[in-house]
Formats: structure tokens, sequence, C-alpha cells
């Protein structure tokens, strides 16, 4: 008999929260998230995402024990951007049991049929905009940062409820030993020069301005984009809050067309491989100085090597200029030199042809595919 019980309680969060060690014990590329930064994105009065959606959370129970987990929720901001009515689901994990998914699927199917939606989106946690895609080719490494990682078992559990594939988003890693083409870094340069564009990185010191300056390229940028959802200004600054102490400054760039911004990159190092080193997810006692060695002190050099390009912005008026390709080339140049010799390419819409076809002109390996799922609200 399985129990489905909403989390409420303050140990409902720490079962909720703590479920994923059961599920990942022994497996050496799951990466343990900080419990910490969990229990943040999900405070419904600390996260300003919530000021425009709401969400439910819930754990599956079989003789007591915690078998599965799950969260929904319902986005006023996209569904009425995209003029519709999308649950999304996210956090989900389940042991290998095709009753335990069903019902956790069922439970938040029956909670967005109450609120008027008429359909069943995800893995997403929380939004496009956070984690999202259920890993389904490329369980032979680690995630990057801010990727997703699950059993091979989890596919058939959502095709066996019902589930069809409605995007995959693609991750490719740029190797700095591959061949990349000299003839496209030629063109880059020639661009760059006939173009008058230019590329610096953002003033760490002036951040909150610089990070007002991507919110405004980013919601030009993506407007058009499948998934995009304008990001409000508490919200975006709240996401930047937290990534301050993770970003290399060498890493954002913003490109400029005579002297006016036209586009950003946000790449990050991979605390991934921090992450490793810090099994339990907990910054007390250890985690803490483990996490400030591995990462800011002296044990970064041997722990950090890659990094990953989460987004590529460029406004509307400044799309004829090539931009997409020379960000990645700049970062060919500048990736290496600050200490990141590999960079993973992600997440890159399967039908995003220009920047597919940027990433295999510089060798780019496809290492990874994530798969967004929709069932309809019957």
């Amino acid at each position: 008999m399985i129990e489905i019980r909403p989390v409420r309680s303050s140990q409902d969060w720490e079962q909720f929260i703590g479920f994923p060690w059961k599920i990942y014990s022994g497996d050496p590329n799951w990466v343990p998230p900080l419990r910490i930064a969990v229990r943040d994105m999900l405070d419904v009065r600390k996260n300003p995402f919530f000021k425009h959606a709401f969400m439910n959370a819930w754990l599956a129970l079989r003789g007591g024990e915690v078998v599965g987990r799950i969260v929904g929720v319902v986005d006023d901001n996209h569904n009425r951007f995209h003029n519709e009515k999308v649950a999304f689901f996210g956090f989900f994990e389940s042991i290998n049991q095709k009753d335990v998914a069903a019902k956790l699927f069922a439970t938040v199917e029956n909670w967005a049929r109450e609120r008027g939606m008429t359909t069943l989106r995800g893995p997403v946690n929380l939004s496009t905009n956070h984690e999202c895609g259920l890993l389904v080719d490329g369980f032979e490494s680690p995630p990057s940062v801010m990727m997703t990682y699950n059993p091979k078992y989890y596919e058939p559990l959502y095709d066996g409820a019902g589930f069809t594939k409605t995007k995959d988003l693609l991750a490719y890693d740029v190797n700095s030993n591959s061949r990349f083409s000299e003839r496209l870094l030629a063109q880059s340069e020639r661009l760059k020069a006939n173009g008058n564009v230019s590329f610096r990185t953002i003033n760490m010191r002036k951040f909150a301005d610089e990070v007002n300056l991507i919110l405004d390229i980013y919601n030009d940028a993506w407007e058009s984009n499948w998934g995009f959802v304008p990001m409000q200004p508490d919200e975006f600054q709240h996401m930047a809050k937290d990534l301050k102490a993770i970003v290399d400054p060498n890493l954002l760039l913003i490109a400029e067309v005579r002297g006016e911004p036209a586009g950003f990159g946000l790449t990050l190092p991979d605390v991934n491989q921090v992450f490793k080193k810090i099994p339990d997810g907990k910054l007390f006692p250890t985690g803490l100085v483990k996490l400030l060695w591995n990462l800011k002190g002296p044990g970064r050099s041997s722990t950090v090597n890659r990094c990953r390009i989460l987004t590529l912005g460029i406004k509307k008026a400044f799309r004829n200029f090539s931009l997409g390709p020379l960000f990645y080339t700049e970062y060919l140049k500048r990736g290496p030199a600050a200490g990141y010799p590999v960079g993973e390419a992600s997440w890159i819409l399967e039908d995003n042809r220009p920047m597919n076809r940027a990433l295999e002109m510089m060798c780019g390996e496809r290492t990874k595919v994530y798969r967004i799922y929709d069932r309809p609200v019957s």
C-alpha cells in the first residue's frame, strides 16, 4: 500500500531533501547537492519566484518508509506569457517501481486539475530558468553545475506513465585540445573587426548594476525561445546573489557593438567537482571548509578544471552580427587561459540549428541528452 503525504512539517522536509541519498547510494556519477541550497530554493517565503508561482510537495511512503517524492508547480507568469495552462513537476525521485512513480504523477495531475491546468510538464526544478530535463543519454560522467542527473530506469517510468517527449536539450563538451577550425577563428576575428564587436568581463565592483544590464539583455534575447519566461528583477537578483559566491569574473562576458551592450555569456566553474567532495551535502561541521578550500583556496587548481556555458543571450537588434559563434570562439581562448581546459555548453535546444552547427564546427562532442515530457491532464 502506497501512502502519499503532503510535505508540511520540518521533519517532512528533512525526509524530502534527504531522500536522494537513498536512490543514489554507490552511484559514482551522482553529485550530492548542498542541502541548504535545496531548502532555500523551495522556501516559498524567501525565493522571489513564488511571488508569481505556487507549489506543493509530496512524499510517497510504503510501510512508513519513504520511497519517492515530487513537487508540483504552477507558474502564473509562464502561463500568461505562453497562453497555456501548464503545471510543472520536478524534484522527482522514486525507487524502481512503476506503481510508486504512477502514484506520484497521478497526485500532481489531480492537484493540477483542481487548479484548472490542462498539461503536466517536466521534470522542471522549478522552471526552465532552473534545472530541468530528464537525462536519457550520457550516463558515463557526472553532470555539470546546475544540470540534472538520474538513474537510467527513470525513462521507462516516464514512458510507462504516459508521458511523451516535448523537447530534447543537448550538452556538448569542447576541449582545448580539439582541432577546431582555424578558418572559424579567423572568420570570427574579421567579424569582430568589421562589426566593431568587443568583449569585456563584468565589473564585480558594480555587480548589481551589471546584473541589471544582463537582465535587460536576457529578457530581450530569449523572448522567442521555447520555454522562456521573463525574469523579474528581484528574482534575477536573488539568483545572481547565489551565483556570486562561485563565479569566476574571467568567464562572465558582455559583448558590445560600437560600445553598446549587445549580448552576454554566463559561464560558471563546474562547482559540482567541489560538491563531490562533500558527500553528505552538509556544510557543517566540515563541508564548508572543503567547499572554500576547493573552490577559493589552494585546492581549486587540482579540483576544478571544467566550466559550463549556461547562457548566451543576444539582443534581437544585434542578431546579424554572428555573436553566438563569436562568444564560443572567445571562450575557446579565455577558458583554458583561466584554468578550464574543458567546457560544457548546455543546454542547447535540439532545434536550435545555428548553435548546434557552431558547436559542431568547433569539434564539440555531444555528451548528454536531456528530455522534457508532457502529459495531458485527463
